[in-house]
C-alpha cells in the first residue's frame, strides 16, 4: 500500500468551506485507507494499493465534486515525492526575510517547456526560481503585508493543468506528517 497526499486547490478559500470530517469521508467514500487531514487547507492523506495516479486523481475529482457539487483540482504526490522536494532544498540562497515567502506550486501537468526560467512578475511580486516535472518554486515579495501577483500567469494560455501552492516550510510539516502516519 502507497501512502499518497493529495493537495486539493480552492478548498476553504473564496466562500468555499469544507469541514475536514466532511473532506475524510469522502474519501472513505471512494475506498481509501488511513484517510487523516493536515490544517484546513485541502491536504488529505491516505493509503491505496492502487498505483495508477492519473486514473486515481480523476477517480479522487469526480467524488469530490459529486460530493461537494463544484470541482476540486487535486494534485496527487506520494510521500516520497513530497519528501524529495523538500530534501531538494530548491530555495537555497534565498534570503528569507519578513517580506518574503517561499511556496511550493504543485503541479497537475509538467511545466510548459516554453517557460524560461527564472521568471519574475513585472511588478516584482515574485519570481519563479525553478521548477522540477511536478513544482514550481516561487519567491513571493509581500507588498504592504501581502502576497500579490500569479505566477501562474508565466505560463502560456496554452497550458491545461492546475497548480495549487503551500508554503515551503508547510510542505515540509505535511510530508512529516503524513510519514507518521
Amino acid at each position: 500500500m502507497e501512502t499518497y497526499i493529495a493537495f486539493l486547490r480552492a478548498i476553504n478559500v473564496g466562500g468555499r468551506t469544507v469541514k475536514m470530517d466532511r473532506l475524510r469521508e469522502l474519501f472513505e467514500g471512494l475506498g481509501l485507507d488511513g484517510v487523516r487531514t493536515y490544517i484546513q487547507s485541502g491536504n488529505v492523506f491516505f493509503r491505496t494499493a492502487e498505483t495508477d495516479c492519473a486514473a486515481l486523481t480523476a477517480r479522487i475529482e469526480a467524488g469530490l465534486a459529486e460530493g461537494l457539487g463544484y470541482p476540486v483540482p487535486v494534485m496527487l504526490r506520494t510521500v516520497e515525492e513530497v519528501e524529495a522536494v523538500v530534501e531538494s532544498d530548491p530555495f537555497a540562497g534565498v534570503e528569507v526575510t519578513e517580506d518574503v515567502r517561499l511556496c511550493v506550486l504543485f503541479l497537475s501537468e509538467p511545466m510548459p517547456p516554453e517557460v524560461e526560467l527564472p521568471a519574475a512578475s513585472p511588478k516584482g511580486d515574485w519570481e519563479m526560481i525553478g521548477a522540477n516535472e511536478g513544482a514550481a518554486f516561487v519567491v513571493m515579495h509581500l507588498r504592504g503585508g501581502r502576497m500579490n501577483g500569479n505566477p501562474a500567469t508565466c505560463f502560456p494560455k496554452s497550458y491545461q493543468g492546475q497548480a495549487t501552492s503551500r508554503f515551503f516550510h508547510t510542505t515540509a510539516k505535511i510530508a512529516a506528517a503524513a510519514r507518521k502516519g
